[in-house]
């Protein structure tokens, strides 16, 4: 079975590898012309990291990355702090693999490198897709400037503007939030030595949030925020901004937070839209993954690793069932659609728990925070993310 997989991403690059790991022939197509570090940090919790294990690459995932010895709660004002759980050993021996923070180029370059071990040809560069069109017994891809290429089965991993959704189901209408996102990466030298810390920290406030976690081995602080605005509204975590603009963003919040800020040496922001999640992947031979299937709002710490959950259960699908890819896809979807729109419900259920006006004064946060973060709820929104092992669910 030919398989051809558009979008080169984390997602695509781990079905890849899945795939190429059972046998199949498989080519990853992206329309970039070379892949360079872009992008900042990833967390993957115990759910992904297993996955990594299974593929035989999570000890080069380890060597690259950093595993938090827990996350707190910070109050954006007061500097206020709460442990939310612990990590580091507690993630292992609660869930059976490690939670890391990851610069998203290191893993994306750890999943290249296994992919090209298997088959170097296996990733075609400057590929642009630009069409799709299913005939008898195969799928024709079209890419600009390059001849058309037909395959068996397509998998559409080319992220929230995927082309291969837009031609299955037309344009997902999408709602801006409201809320745009800022990102940085911060070299470790330029921070004091009280705000270098092995925790993951997420900054709650009226109105916006702050995470940040080291990445890198340490070397590096993964430094992202969001704040409710309604003037920016390009949907591009690419866009480069300045340090002053970013600042005016954040007035009145802890001093940390603006040592943090003026310490990046550029940052950039989006503005954050949402979708609906579809209720069906796949049309055909074709269906979908990762962020092409169900973009999500960043307030779960969770696209990556579904993303990757995404890949490898197609993998054992369409392994599973080589001779009937329609029962194969259908398995695929009917498996994670239910997973993934909980999700997507879940990440933006946090957008007003991070935000909530209860958060302006002290008082109203110790209420606020001891009822939202006791332990039981947390556990209610965590156990079930983390618990879920994608290489033994039934398929």
């Amino acid at each position: 079975m030919r398989i051809a997989i558009v979008g080169a991403g984390i997602g695509g690059l781990t079905a890849g590898l899945a795939l190429l790991r059972r046998g199949f022939d498989v080519t990853i197509y992206e329309q970039a012309e070379e892949l360079r570090e872009v992008g900042a940090g990833l967390q993957i919790s115990a759910n992904g990291t297993r996955v990594f294990e299974a593929l035989g690459i999570l000890d080069r995932v380890m060597a690259l990355s950093f595993c938090p010895v827990g996350k707190e709660i910070r109050l954006w004002n007061t500097g206020q702090t709460w442990k939310l759980f612990d990590l580091g050993p507690e993630s292992v021996a609660r869930y059976g693999a490690p939670y890391v923070t990851i610069h998203r180029n290191d893993l994306h370059s750890t999943l290249a490198a296994a992919v090209r071990a298997l088959n170097p040809d296996a990733i075609q560069l400057g590929s642009r897709c630009v069409g799709v069109e299913q005939g008898q017994g195969g799928v024709v891809l079209d890419f600009a400037g390059k001849p058309p290429q037909r395959y068996e089965l397509v998998i559409g991993a080319d992220g929230v503007h995927s082309i291969i959704r837009q031609r299955l189901f037309g344009e997902l209408p999408a709602t801006f939030t409201g809320i745009v996102a800022w990102r940085g990466v911060i070299p470790m030298e330029r921070l004091p030595g009280h705000l270098v810390r092995d925790v993951g920290t997420n900054w709650i406030g009226p109105g916006g949030h702050i995470v940040h976690y080291p990445i890198r081995r340490g070397e590096l602080m993964n430094f992202s925020s969001v704040v409710e605005n309604q003037d920016w509204k390009t949907e591009s975590w690419s866009s480069p901004s300045t340090v002053e603009a970013y600042l005016a963003d954040y007035p009145g919040w802890h001093e940390d937070v603006h040592t943090y800020i003026r310490a990046i040496p550029q940052p950039f922001r989006w503005a954050l839209l949402s979708r609906k999640p579809l209720d069906n992947w796949t049309v055909g031979r074709v269906t979908l993954l990762g962020d092409a299937a169900h973009p999500m709002l960043p307030f779960l710490a969770s696209g990556a690793a579904m993303a990757i959950e995404d890949a490898y259960m197609l993998a054992r699908a369409l392994e599973a069932y080589r001779d009937d890819h329609a029962r194969a896809l259908k398995v695929y979807q009917d498996a994670r659609i239910p997973r993934t729109t909980r999700v997507v419900q879940g990440a933006a259920g946090n957008a007003e728990r991070f935000h909530n006006p209860a958060l302006a004064s002290p008082a109203g946060a110790q209420a606020y925070v001891d009822r939202e973060w006791e332990p039981e709820r947390v556990a209610e929104r965590y156990e079930w993310l983390f618990r879920y092992d994608v290489t033994t669910a039934p398929l």
